[in-house]
């Protein structure tokens, strides 16, 4: 078990909103699965940790506790199209 991450997951999907069942298949398994994530009975395989960083719109690294969400520093995405996030992308590339 990695540290910490059950709690995370959890708290990933709960401030999305989604039930298990709806998080579970969004990533592709079962919710009893997702329920052995969050729990801690079980652990995300590197595949599943990469979709679960993709569903929720944070870092591998966050995920596995190396760094910390800075919820400050982020934009919600989530409602955005492909599109609308790739010129997101080129602005921010841009100021660098």
């Amino acid at each position: 078990m990695i540290y910490g991450l059950p709690e995370r997951l959890k708290t990933l999907r709960m401030q999305r909103g989604y039930s298990q069942r709806k998080a579970a298949g969004m990533i592709g398994v079962a919710s009893s699965v997702m329920s052995a994530y969050e729990s801690g009975d079980k652990t995300p395989s590197i595949e599943k940790l990469l979709v679960i960083s993709s569903l929720y719109h944070v870092s591998v690294d966050y995920l596995l506790g190396v760094d910390k969400l800075d919820t400050h520093r982020m934009i919600d995405v989530s409602h955005l199209t492909d599109e609308q996030i790739n010129a997101l992308h080129t602005i921010i590339e841009s100021m660098k």
